[in-house]
């Protein structure tokens, strides 16, 4: 599946190509690939999959057709799709079926995309690797010894190996932008609050944005048209520019092509040499087709990560307490109800899940709220005032996507603190909320693919793109 959504748009729309055989060749090659890659936890069902193909099939004769019409998409199993099941990678929606949609589901039914099936992810979204799904890890389909990033891992990977021409995954701290290095592909990590989160199941509220994965800017670019926009049933939805309640972009000039390049939080322990001379080599391009390089400095960006590890287990905790065996999920009876919201609670979720339960409930807790989760969120205002200062001399910040490529199955599994520092470059982004892109930069040695990240001001995705097609020129 390499063609772009635009091209196979215009090829059903001359008739060379069917929806039907476009639909019928992503199901083939998912039957032929999935097997040994798992990205993939089921089909939608063919009453869905043939409800949609006729719904495509009439927007294109009435000449009302989108560049996604008829365009096969893998959704990450976070996302609700009315009727069909949704288990967040966990054990405890193990037999979940979902009783409304999303509203990212709503407006691609609108442009007639084909809903088409759920990818493998890390429980509710939680790790870097899709090695946390109680249902098998994902590999990744460029060397499947090793993993296709995380929590998105299965989405990325189903785009990679060409099983459909775009996914929708979530990013909480670098989940889409991640797997995407890892995978070779394009992610897009959107301003938070410009994609609507109705729908998806939460991991840490005021951090989660849904994006999309693509094999080019281009086709991540017609994704986020469709899916981006105000909701009135997301109380954290932004309408207009106007309405940016940040305040990190208020003006709407056009790009100055300066780039901003943190050396000093770049250059660090833990990054792999090859990592970095791919990075160098990339912002060197850069600069010889026009762009100006300037070194940044943000001075509490070492501290993201940390801010991180607090905030999300805190709403991890929060969000994950109706999953209690009686209201929702899979229930274990005891001989008293709290001991059947223990038994049901450490059967259906995995230890990294519990791992952060215990976290953010620790730090919630009388005597360490203050010391700990009010803390946090005091330096991610700091970090956001910084990105502010920053974004007034350059247009653009850019460092690797990931400090290492694609680890080994099981080379970090038991080291959770090696893990999470494999987000050291993904994580601010989300701390303070902007936009981000993962584009893949080159390969390894090893032929493992490598990602650079380029970061904009608030609700300026349109800079991502623009500088997204100028680094796809340099080849």
């Amino acid at each position: 599946m390499n063609k772009t959504l635009k091209q196979l748009h215009e090829e059903i729309k001359s008739g060379s190509l069917t929806i039907e055989a476009l639909v019928e060749s992503c199901r083939k090659t998912i039957n032929e690939k999935d097997g040994d890659i798992h990205a993939l936890l089921g089909i939608y069902s063919d009453e869905l999959i043939n409800a949609e193909i006729s719904h495509a099939k009439e927007m294109f004769a009435k000449g009302t057709a989108t560049t996604l019409t008829g365009i096969p998409i893998v959704l990450k199993d976070n996302i609700l799709v009315k009727g069909e099941r949704a288990t967040g990678g966990s054990k405890i929606l193990e037999n979940y079926t979902a009783t409304y949609n999303a509203t990212v589901v709503e407006k691609l039914r609108d442009a007639g995309a084909i809903l088409f099936g759920r990818a493998n992810m890390d429980e509710f979204a939680m790790g870097g690797s899709t090695e946390n799904s109680a249902y098998g890890v994902t590999k990744n389909p460029h060397d499947t010894t090793r993993v296709a990033g995380g929590s998105s891992g299965g989405s990325a990977a189903v785009v990679a190996y060409g099983g459909v021409p775009v996914a929708l995954g979530s990013d909480t701290g670098g989940s889409i932008r991640e797997p995407a290095s890892f995978c070779g592909i394009v992610g897009l990590k959107t301003t938070y609050g410009r994609v609507s989160r109705y729908g998806v199941m939460a991991l840490g509220s005021s951090l989660d944005q849904i994006g999309p994965f693509g094999k080019s800017v281009s086709d991540v670019e017609e994704v986020y048209k469709v899916i981006a926009g105000y909701d009135k049933n997301d109380s954290t939805s932004l309408g207009k520019i106007t309405d940016n309640r940040d305040k990190i972009a208020e003006n709407t000039n056009e790009m100055r092509k300066i780039i901003g390049v943190p050396r000093a939080f770049i250059e660090r322990d833990g990054i792999d040499a090859e990592v970095l001379k791919n990075f160098n080599e990339s912002i060197e391009k850069l600069k010889n087709s026009g762009y100006e390089i300037k070194d940044v400095n943000i001075e509490h960006l070492e501290k993201a990560l940390a801010v991180y590890y607090i905030i999300v287990p805190a709403e991890v905790s929060s969000n994950l307490a109706r999953y209690d065996g009686i209201r929702y999920g899979l229930s274990h009876p005891g001989e008293t109800s709290i001991q059947s919201y223990f038994e049901s609670r450490t059967a259906g979720f995995g230890a990294e899940v519990r791992r952060r339960i215990l976290i953010g409930t620790y730090v919630l807790s009388s005597g360490y709220y203050d010391s700990y989760y009010n803390k946090a969120n005091l330096v991610k205002e700091m970090l956001k005032k910084e990105f502010v200062r920053v974004f007034k001399d350059v247009d653009i910040i850019a460092t690797p996507t990931s400090p290492i490529p694609a680890f080994k199955i099981g080379e970090k599994s038991q080291d959770p603190l090696a893990m999470y520092l494999a987000d050291i470059f993904t994580v601010p982004v989300n701390i303070v909320g902007v936009p981000a892109i993962s584009i893949p930069s080159g390969k390894t040695e090893g032929s493992l693919p490598l990602g650079i990240q380029f970061i904009s001001p608030h609700m300026r995705e349109d800079m991502l793109f623009t500088i997204g097609y100028d680094f796809e020129k340099l080849g």
